[in-house]
């Protein structure tokens, strides 16, 4: 179990990490911004909507009448001189009305984001909630390795030889087991000379102990959670009122703070909610064991009882009756 919490807990930190480290989004030269100068010797890189650089030789060249992209051309105003190069910069420049594209990753993450709006307090909710998930991770494995181990069918035949005398026998079946109802049976069978009920007790409370393993840690996150929750409301409302003076950033102020407020809210309620449903249920089947381990024992010591008595009256013999009649 340690292993798996070991591993949980590496998961869950590698995991934060990566979302944490966004990616830088990619420049884009803005609309109206001035070229950026290449290094000398580096070839000319064209902007969108610059006047691309045109070999007049190679423009000269081009027919009368047409355009460079094959079609015809319009006709020039009477008296008008035609720049070749002019033409090759019409025909080369984009359309107006292109749209650069929006820097896409991490950056805009809804969980990111809202994290950073939380304030300083969502630090110590995201260490209670990693707790708090692999808590729940690790008992779910526990009781469903449980589950598996039961073994109804063998704890029949335990009292069925006990029922027989056959306490040996009884013993041979309790012995390297994983119920939980077997190993309490199986140590109070091997200690029933010394103290029956004592070592029932004990191993019993052992048991019960392995199945409330970390019930405590639950129900002090559940508890702690909300309260951090509404600490991160009374943060966030001093920090919006502590700009109320300000006109200027009063508004952006104030609404970052109860931003922060109602995020570290919201976010306290929801660990103290995922937390309390698996409580109740990991405590409803602690309950339920203690209550199996109480029947199992308390038949165990009334079936050996009863065949202690049974022997001594076959030692004593039967009891002698007085002779007198009834007083009815």
């Amino acid at each position: 179990m340690k292993t798996l919490l070991t591993a949980c807990l590496v998961s869950l930190a590698f995991a934060l990490i990566s979302l944490a480290q966004s990616p830088a989004p990619p420049q884009t030269s803005q609309p109206g911004a001035p070229p950026v100068a290449n290094p000398p010797g580096a070839p000319a890189i064209a902007s969108p909507g610059a006047p691309a650089a045109v070999n007049p030789a190679a423009a000269a060249q081009l027919p009368t009448g047409t355009s460079p992209a094959g079609g015809p051309a319009a006709p020039a105003a009477p008296g008008a001189a035609t720049s070749p190069a002019a033409t090759v910069t019409a025909t080369l420049s984009p359309a107006p009305g292109g749209g650069t594209e929006k820097p896409s990753g991490l950056s805009s993450n809804f969980l990111i984001d809202n994290f950073r709006k939380g304030g300083p307090i969502m630090w110590p909710i995201l260490i209670i909630s990693i707790i708090g998930l692999t808590v729940v991770i690790e008992r779910i494995f526990w009781w469903t390795a449980r589950w598996f181990r039961r073994d109804p069918k063998r704890i029949e035949k335990v009292f069925t030889a006990i029922e027989n005398g056959d306490t040996a026998e009884a013993s041979r079946l309790s012995r390297g087991t994983r119920d939980p109802v077997l190993r309490m049976m199986w140590n109070g069978l091997n200690h029933q000379h010394a103290s029956l009920q004592g070592a029932l007790q004990v191993a019993a409370g052992i048991e019960i102990k392995r199945a409330g393993r970390f019930l405590v840690v639950m129900d002090t996150l559940v508890t702690l959670a909300p309260l951090l929750g509404l600490l991160g409301t009374i943060t966030g409302l001093i920090r919006s009122f502590s700009f109320l003076g300000n006109e200027e950033l009063a508004v952006q102020a104030v609404t970052g703070g109860i931003a922060e407020a109602l995020i570290a809210t919201a976010c306290g309620l929801g660990i103290a909610i995922f937390a309390l449903i698996p409580f109740n249920f990991f405590t409803s089947r602690v309950s339920n064991l203690e209550f199996e381990l109480q029947t199992a024992a308390t038949n165990l010591e009334v079936m050996l009882g009863a065949q202690s008595a049974a022997r001594e009256m076959e030692i004593t013999g039967a009891p002698q009756t007085t002779g007198k009649g009834s007083s009815i």
